[in-house]
């Protein structure tokens, strides 16, 4: 049998062919994932978080609130540290992942910027 480290070095080697494998323009949120080597447990808390504040801004927004700079605020608070609040942003959207949310953070990001 192999040693574990020669087996971790042969399935991180395999990830980084199938890395080349994948589409990023059509997912480019896993290919962030993947790049900033994030866990099941931390993505599953960054999406679920996501839910909420996609279903804080439709409450917000139902409730006839214009202004949601403060959602875009705990977004970027949350992000964990390598994945960048711009790019993270457009690779949800390209997933069409919370698009809504995305859409709104988005043109916050370039009012700002």
């Amino acid at each position: 049998m192999e040693s574990l480290e020669k087996r971790v070095a042969k399935l991180e080697f395999h990830q980084s062919l199938l890395m080349e494998m994948v589409d990023e323009a059509k997912k480019p949120f896993y290919a962030l994932v993947i790049r900033a080597d994030l866990t099941k447990e931390e993505v599953d808390a960054f999406l679920a978080f996501c839910q909420e504040l996609a279903d804080q801004y439709e409450q917000q927004k139902a409730e006839g609130l214009t202004i949601f700079t403060p959602l875009l605020v705990q977004f970027a608070g949350m992000l964990p540290p390598n994945l960048p609040l711009e790019q993270t942003v457009d690779a949800l959207l390209t997933q069409q992942l919370f698009v809504p949310l995305m859409t709104e953070l988005k043109a916050l990001i370039r009012a700002v910027s």
